[in-house]
């Protein structure tokens, strides 16, 4: 399985950007449609948006993140990246990318959010003044 590597996590101030990144130091990200979550103290697993291999972006919750998060691939440096801009108190969570292989897909594929088999292990993002 894809073992996947995420990075970029702080702690900022409201307002602040960030910009985490996935990669894996075994696979093409290329071959794989990646997502971004999120997991907030108290609360269950969000997803915000899937990049296909063509590049093609779904966003999963449109409420809370207001167009404010845009993720991004590079298969020359083989990461997906998620942009954080005006970040806010309430966007202080884990972070999470997961992936699932595509190439055998369409290269507008998206998998539904609950159908990603592998997994990072998360890096922290903690917005507070």
């Amino acid at each position: 399985q894809v073992q996947l590597v995420e990075s970029g996590g702080g702690s900022v101030q409201p307002g602040a950007s960030l910009r985490l990144s996935c990669s894996s130091p075994e696979f093409s990200l290329a071959d794989y449609a990646v997502a971004w979550f999120r997991e907030a103290p108290g609360k269950g697993r969000e997803a915000i948006s899937c990049i296909s291999r063509a590049g093609n972006i779904s966003t999963f919750h449109v409420d809370s993140i207001q167009g404010r998060f845009t993720v991004y691939r590079d298969n020359a440096k083989n990461t997906v990246s998620l942009h954080l801009n005006t970040l806010r108190p309430e966007d202080t969570a884990i972070y999470y990318c997961a992936g699932k292989f595509a190439r055998d897909r369409r290269p507008t594929y998206c998998p539904r959010e609950s159908d990603y088999p592998a997994w990072g292990q998360g890096t922290q993002v903690t917005v507070s003044s």
